[in-house]
């Protein structure tokens, strides 16, 4: 397979407007890339179209071989995995159940899940620091356990290709890096190929291998993290006022504070009325 995912003049739609217009992608397999770009860029819409939960409505995709507009959702699921922004949570699931569901994939139409089975996800489980809530109801936890468990189950799924719908947004700093640690761990030990929608540009320079920056469902450029990270780009886009420092470990992106009344981004200080 030279592509994990390729598409080509992708567009698609939501409520009537067009949200991806004219996206051309090549990813390679065991590659991770990183989707970047303000609110309502189309990020998820991309993704969501990757995992084929959103239709296109021109241009070519394919991923992992499939085209997910004909291929049946047991054989997508068996190639791509989704970890969704915010998981639909089915009421009186366990975490375990939650994840050993992931494997549904592997499991025949009449059979039930095998030794295997369990243990990758129970070894899931301890990769993501989630044995000590496995008996615990998934609606009881909180946003950033309940998105590593969405992580769980969807590496559960043993998938070619992992979408990772703002993997962190609602981790703190220390789980931030586990859980993209172990996603990086699988990548160069599995080959596993990752595109990822990220709000936090500097970890997507750290990790990502290259960036696609969207803005109004078109990309606006793509290349290496240094190549797209630049101060006057990002003003452009975002609208932000920022300083990109190149560190040991990668790009830092870091917001600038504007001067009190400056261009009209900030008030001086006036007294209380």
């Amino acid at each position: 397979m030279s592509a994990a995912v390729e598409c080509a003049g992708l567009a698609a739609t939501r409520g009537g407007a067009t949200v991806l217009d004219g996206i051309d992608l090549l990813v390679r397999p065991g590659e991770w890339v990183a989707m970047v770009g303000p609110n309502g860029a189309g990020k998820t819409t991309l993704l969501h179209a990757l995992a084929g939960l959103v239709p296109v409505t021109a241009g070519t995709l394919a991923v992992g071989g499939l085209d997910p507009a004909h291929a049946s959702r047991r054989a997508m699921s068996r190639v791509v995995a989704l970890m969704p922004q915010r998981p639909v949570v089915p009421d009186g699931v366990t975490v375990t159940e939650l994840v050993r569901l992931g494997r549904t994939p592997h499991v025949s139409r009449f059979g039930t899940e095998s030794a295997h089975d369990r243990a990758v996800a129970d070894g899931l489980l301890e990769r993501l620091d989630l044995t000590r809530l496995a008996h615990r109801p998934v609606n009881a936890l909180s946003g950033g356990e309940l998105q590593r468990v969405g992580l769980a189950r969807a590496l559960a799924q043993e998938p070619q290709v992992l979408l990772l719908d703002e993997p962190t947004s609602a981790l703190d700093i220390g789980h931030q890096q586990q859980v993209l640690d172990l996603v990086e761990g699988m990548r160069v030990a599995d080959g596993l190929t990752v595109v990822a929608a990220m709000h936090d540009l500097t970890l997507a320079a750290q990790y990502a291998r290259r960036l696609v920056l969207l803005d109004g469902g078109r990309v606006v450029t793509e290349g290496t993290p240094r190549e797209v990270l630049r101060a006057e780009t990002i003003g452009r886009v975002y609208g932000a006022r920022v300083e990109v420092l190149d560190r040991p470990g990668g790009l830092a992106v870091l917001p600038v504070r504007g001067l009190p009344g400056a261009d009209g981004l900030g008030t001086p200080d006036r007294p209380e009325a």
